[in-house]
């Protein structure tokens, strides 16, 4: 077995979720940095001469190779079933993943950042990224009309990815009434949240009541917050609006989602969601090795593995109807 991994990211990188939950469904080990600062630690001498491009997430493997780009990383610390089974079903797998980054990811951060504050609010931008979400939701909406998932009949990556990409569009604007056309799409993206899986990495996931909007004053306040964080930057470089414009270069089309640095300070500087339970004893019951074990081996050895490790004094058991 492979001793555990580093994976250098911040809190909350929707990028690195991706990572993370195909690491619980292969029992890969990752240890999650917890003294990375974005802008800082990227930076440093040492990391860039294991990540030339500064970028993260970005993994150290036990035998000290370095993996950078998340779909190359979630390729690595995935499994078989993640990856697909065979040919075809890895070329699907991959079509779905470029379609989440490229189809769906550009459009959801131009949309999304001004309502979070960290990108500047354009009209325009956002009734096109608006209408590029509806269509891209209609080809999910279609396909999963007789497909539980989007490759075979079990999750993989392309699952994965792809509701990480929508994670931040469900929470933020696909209000009741915008997301009700693509009920495939609502039953299919439930069913990920809800496993076990994605929660131990998303936790619990409360979908939009009400679309959010652009606010001015907490736009200012980031701005502020940012340029006094780290130097600015040349005007001309900050805008993502103007190459957006140029339809006719679709490589910048995508530049939010593969360049989003001042995008990602901001999003580092968000509060971390806190555990509902950290207060409580840790207990030495081992959730994810006994997944591992019930998901791998027989009945009669899963069950006698639970009742060995037990441990009575924090955990309880209950039962429901």
């Amino acid at each position: 077995a492979r001793g555990a991994c580093t994976l250098h990211t911040y809190p909350n990188n929707f990028r690195a979720q991706k990572i993370l939950i195909a690491a619980q469904y292969s029992g890969t080990k990752i240890n999650v940095s917890d003294d990375f600062t974005l802008g800082q630690t990227n930076q440093t001498t040492e990391f860039l001469k294991k990540f030339p491009n500064g970028k993260v997430p970005a993994l150290e493997t036990p035998d000290n190779k370095y993996i950078s780009e998340s779909n190359a990383i979630a390729h690595y610390v995935g499994n078989d079933q993640l990856r697909g089974e065979n040919v075809l079903q890895q070329s699907l797998i991959k079509m779905w993943i470029d379609f989440g980054d490229h189809e769906i990811l550009p459009s959801a951060c131009t949309w999304v950042f001004p309502c979070l504050g960290i990108l500047q609010y354009n009209k325009q931008n956002t009734e096109k990224a608006k209408e590029q979400i509806k269509r891209t939701l209609k080809i999910l909406n279609d396909h999963l009309l007789t497909n539980t998932y989007l490759v075979g009949e079990r999750i993989t990556q392309a699952d994965i990815s792809l509701c990480c990409n929508l994670l931040s569009l469900y929470q933020l604007v696909l209000e009741p009434a915008f997301r009700q056309p693509y009920r495939n799409v609502n039953r299919w993206f439930k069913t990920l949240i809800n496993q076990p899986e994605f929660k131990s990495v998303l936790g619990e996931i409360e979908l939009c009541e009400k679309m959010a909007q652009f606010d001015a004053k907490k736009y200012a306040e980031i701005q502020k917050e940012l340029s006094q964080g780290k130097p600015s930057k040349p005007k001309e470089e900050k805008p993502k609006e103007d190459k957006k414009k140029k339809e006719q270069k679709p490589k910048k089309e995508e530049s939010p989602a593969e360049e989003p640095d001042e995008t990602e300070l901001a999003l580092a500087q968000e509060p971390k969601s806190k555990d509902p339970f950290e207060k409580f004893p840790k207990g030495n019951f081992n959730m994810d090795e006994f997944k591992r074990v019930y998901s791998n081996e027989d009945e009669s050895v899963s069950v006698k593995y639970f009742w060995d490790k037990f441990d009575a004094e924090n955990y309880s058991i209950w039962y429901a109807e």
